[in-house]
């Protein structure tokens, strides 16, 4: 019997924030089903969940406890292998899980039932854009009351326990409504799979009463967990590849750009195998930044349309063939649809299909094998990147600031580019701070994320938390704008609980500038706090905090190298006083143009 986990046995966590395949699980022979007045206590279905989360790779789960699920949190905690993060909100314990799966390959959050639920779905639904395999567990109602007319508490006052669900069935590739053991075992197990497969979240809600009554399908000894290997078609590999090596190699000066999807097809290998080989210059689409190493020797930086890094977008779009490997293009990556791409020079490589110019196109092919493929027959050709060095100029420095100036945003970055290194990661908010870190220039084994395609405020504070606790060798940069911060900043107190040391750039520009620059009006002004004051409240003399309050270049150099030297064991959360129109020039084009794309008038019917 096959008894391994997914396509690739013996999986490490993938490093820059890859999504990797979960760690193998050792083989058990199966044990035959025990007479009921023979089972074990602990062959429940609480233990059948905590092992199989443990068997697939979670070691911390997220969330907050309510009285549909506290048996269930129960048996969890019980598993030696699981740890429990409580949480303040049920909206930053799913942020916390993103977080954790991006750095540690597969996430879980536990919540109640609706009113939990119904809380977490933002979060849920931010992972399912981003293609994260993430397990939402949802404490459910008493199985006796199913099919009744009863009204219970947590719910809208209707008999009708599906809202829930109904909610859930958007935004995850698989929902498990557990309400009798009958078929609990087959049902978590599907659902566990289900996530890794098709790296997305799904939902399991498991009734209240249930978690600790022993059943003979879960025995002590249970069957593996496994996965079968996804294989490509082989006639579909060699066709796609054939009618690609025929478009590239008569190409005079094709580039290669790496997509987010590189992460769910689990390709960024063979990605690097392939640039090697080819010779082409290598960019990334923003989403797709970290995944891709920047060291690469033909790495020429990011594709963003007009907000590309230096001389990146006048090489792209001017060569004769791209191959794009897993892109996104919305409005915000193509910058209001703005790009300067044509079909019939690109070849689209997705997880499973490949598509050749205008056509042909080829199903069940998986982008780490045609890449690998690939590589094998393309002419090396270096033209472009060639190209690319003779209109490249370095990039100047930000002007020295004058002794005690208001600090400027591009100081700031100038010296957080300082701190990164392979023992570092970077987390993006939505804001300025997406633009000012696509600039930075990721170190070897720096891992840095953001979350682009869904992009909602505030997911960086739940995000930090589950990256620092699933990824313990690095130490998490978390740059974060004022508006942000204020929607999850309570959870800030469960990093220091569980003693992480992020160090937080909290950037006070007084509201909410990436609004500012697409279209301005009062809401975009936000009540300033004392944030540093903030945090020390939530640091209540517990645990390992330290902050400061930045107002020009001088203070700035003083707490990073606390931060980094005497405080480095701490949380370090460091206030940067910044003007409300210190914002970056790709901000206001970019800005600029997404405004145009949805003011857009009405097409005449």
């Amino acid at each position: 019997m096959e008894t391994s986990i997914g396509s690739v046995d013996a999986a490490k966590p993938a490093p820059n924030g890859m999504v990797g395949s979960p760690p193998s699980a050792t083989a058990h022979p199966i044990t035959p089903c025990l007479p009921a007045a023979a089972i074990p206590s602990e062959c429940t279905l609480g233990g059948h969940v905590a092992r199989r989360l443990v068997q697939v790779g979670v070691r911390d789960f997220f969330g907050v406890p309510g009285d549909f699920n506290l048996t269930l949190l129960d048996h969890l905690i019980a598993e030696p292998g699981l740890n429990y993060v409580g949480c303040c909100n049920e909206l930053n314990a799913g942020y916390a899980a993103d977080g954790y799966a991006r750095a540690h390959g597969v996430g879980a959050c536990v919540v109640t039932f609706t009113v939990g639920g119904l809380s977490v779905l933002n979060a849920i639904a931010g992972a399912y854009s981003e293609n994260l395999p993430l397990i939402c567990i949802a404490g459910g109602p008493n199985s006796n009351d199913f099919g009744t007319s009863r009204i219970l508490h947590h719910t809208i006052g209707l008999p009708d326990f599906s809202q829930e669900l109904r909610c859930f069935q958007t935004i995850t590739c698989f929902q498990a409504v557990v309400n009798n053991l009958e078929d609990a075992h087959e049902l978590v197990d599907t659902a566990i799979s289900t996530a890794l497969k098709e790296s997305k979240p799904v939902y399991i809600s498991i009734s209240c009463n249930l978690p600790g009554i022993p059943h003979p399908t879960f025995t002590p000894e249970p069957v593996p967990f496994s996965l079968s290997p996804r294989v490509s078609n082989k006639m579909g590999l060699e066709a796609a590849v054939e009618a690609t090596v025929a478009f590239l190699n008569k190409a005079v000066k094709p580039v290669m750009v790496g997509g987010p999807k590189i992460r769910v097809a689990k390709a960024g290998d063979a990605f690097v195998e392939l640039a090697n080989a080819s010779g082409y210059a290598v960019a990334v689409m923003p989403s797709a930044k970290g995944l891709v190493p920047e060291t690469h020797p033909r790495f020429i930086g990011t594709y963003w349309g007009a907000v590309s890094t230096a001389f990146c977008s006048e090489i792209v779009e001017s060569s004769d063939a791209y191959i794009f490997a897993g892109p996104i293009f919305n409005d915000y990556s193509s910058v209001g649809y703005s790009l300067l791409l044509k079909k019939e020079k690109a070849i689209i490589v997705e997880p499973d299909r490949v598509v050749v110019a205008n056509g042909p196109a080829f199903g069940c092919v998986l982008m780490k094998d045609f890449l690998r493929e690939l590589a094998k027959r393309l002419k090396k050709n270096t033209t472009a990147y060639e190209n690319y060095q003779r209109i490249f100029v370095p990039e100047g420095q930000p002007l020295e600031a004058a002794p005690k100036e208001p600090i400027r945003v591009n100081i700031l970055f100038k010296h957080i580019q300082k701190m990164l290194s392979g023992d570092t990661a970077v987390i993006a908010e939505t804001g300025d701070s997406w633009f000012n870190c696509q600039k930075l220039k990721l170190p070897d084994g720096c891992g840095y994320e953001f979350q682009m395609q869904y992009g909602s405020i505030g997911w960086s504070v739940g995000a930090t938390l589950g990256y620092a606790q699933a990824a313990k060798d690095k130490r998490v940069i978390a740059c974060i704008g004022d508006g942000s911060f204020q929607v999850t900043a309570q959870d800030v107190s469960t990093m220091i609980r569980f003693g992480q040391n992020p160090i937080i750039f909290l950037i006070n520009n007084g509201g909410y500038t990436i609004e500012v620059e697409i279209h301005d009006g009062p809401y975009n002004v936000i009540k300033n706090w004392n944030y540093t004051a903030f945090v020390e409240a939530l640091h209540n003399g517990e645990g390992k905090c330290w902050t400061a309050k930045v107002f020009c270049e001088e203070d700035l150099k003083e707490a990073i190298e606390t931060a980094t030297g005497p405080k480095k064991g701490c949380l370090c959360f460091i206030e940067v006083i910044a003007h409300k129109d210190d914002t970056s020039k790709e901000l206001l084009e970019w800005g600029s143009r997404v405004a145009a794309a949805n003011s857009r008038p009405p097409n005449p019917q």
